[in-house]
């Protein structure tokens, strides 16, 4: 008993670890370490070794006991374990041998294990294809229309994407009987496994042609590089993407094209900034216009608009232009403008210029600090 490892150690878990958690690093390692799929020396050893400690600690009276006096408690179950999959039901089993058989559902012994699939042979639609495109901000405020070039595979227009030269020249596949599947036998140490695979000679449609359609090659589509003119609706913003129907990767045995999707990435504006459908800007006006108040022409991104900054407008104050801001894409409804003054303090003054704030000082009768001041007295 000397030699042998903690069970626990040997799957990697905590004297804590829960069911759940015991069967996944089980799983994990019996792929791992199974001798079909590892070659290294020490592979089988391992794999026995794995099986052993899953055999126990997923049996709750094993595991209790195994808890309490380790591997001495294990003299009173049967002698000697299985070294196979104990514990393991039919689900268990069949993500394993999946595994094994690269995802292809299998019959082993008689059975055919959970996790089965098969593949689709009748038509079938492309994948979706994925890329960005940079656009101006006033090109997300207002929309715009751009060219793009692509490489698109099209159905052959001469055979219709059959790649025959003819219907006639459509025949039934003779290896798989037109069901596009073979099944194919195996020897493992676990018996005989069978599992069916795509047809080698038609690739899985279950047909077979006897002249090529000689514009497509026998393809059933052809390759061609197309410019197409995608509409950036009004209103969008970065991340929110366009699709292009038809112009992704091609289907299978005569199903359509994936789609193309165009995400939209919008340069920032030296001025302009969004938040949502507002727009903001930071506007500078002289201490003298923010004091006795003025009006101004501020730019917006649909064109100068008058603003009346009133008398006594405070630094950091927003005035709102309603109407100039983004249209939303749901509602047709626009957003606002957010215009924040910046009331700049002049660093130097001409002679007339100070002589005029020397004068304003002196007939005030007391500075802002100074009643700021009394409030501590």
């Amino acid at each position: 008993m000397a030699d042998k490892r903690d069970y626990y150690e040997v799957l990697g878990l905590s004297k804590n670890a829960s069911a759940d958690d015991i069967k996944k690093a089980y799983r994990k390692l019996a792929k791992q370490y199974h001798p079909d799929v590892n070659k290294s020396p020490d592979a089988e050893t391992k794999f026995k070794e794995i099986n052993e400690a899953y055999e126990v600690l997923s049996d709750p009276q094993k595991k209790a006991t195994y808890d309490q006096f380790g591997h001495a408690g294990m003299d009173g179950f049967s002698q000697g374990f299985s070294g196979g999959f104990g514990g393991m039901n039919m689900d268990d089993l069949g993500d394993i041998f999946s595994s094994f058989m690269g995802g292809m559902g299998s019959g082993f012994s008689g059975f055919n294990f959970g996790g089965s699939s098969s593949r689709r042979t009748g038509p079938m639609k492309g994948e979706n294809r994925y890329m960005s495109m940079d656009i101006d901000f006033l090109d997300a405020v207002h929309g715009v229309d751009k060219l793009v070039n692509i490489s698109v595979d099209k159905k052959c227009e001469y055979c219709d994407g059959t790649g025959a030269a003819s219907r006639s020249d459509i025949e039934i596949c003779p290896t798989c009987r037109g069901s596009g599947r073979v099944m194919r036998q195996s020897r493992t140490p676990f018996g005989v496994i069978q599992q069916q695979t795509v047809c080698p000679d038609c690739k899985g449609t279950g047909k077979h042609i006897k002249k090529i359609c000689p514009h497509c090659g026998g393809n059933g589509y052809n390759t061609v590089k197309d410019q197409v003119e995608v509409t950036i609706p009004a209103g969008i913003s970065s991340g929110q993407q366009v699709r292009l129907s038809g112009y992704g990767e091609r289907g299978s045995n005569g199903g359509p094209n994936g789609d193309l999707y165009i995400e939209i990435r919008v340069r920032p504006h030296k001025y302009f900034r969004r938040e949502g459908n507002n727009i903001h800007i930071t506007v500078p006006v002289s201490a003298v216009d923010a004091t006795l108040g003025t009006t101004v022409d501020v730019p917006t991104a649909h064109g100068d608009v008058e603003l009346t900054i009133p008398a006594g407008t405070q630094p950091g104050q927003q005035l709102r232009l309603r109407g100039y801001g983004i249209k939303d894409l749901r509602s047709n409804a626009m957003g606002d403008q957010i215009v924040e003054i910046q009331v700049e303090i002049p660093k130097k003054l001409s002679r007339e210029e100070r002589e005029l704030y020397e004068t304003l000082a002196k007939r005030k009768k007391e500075s802002v600090f100074e009643r700021f001041k009394k409030n501590f007295k």
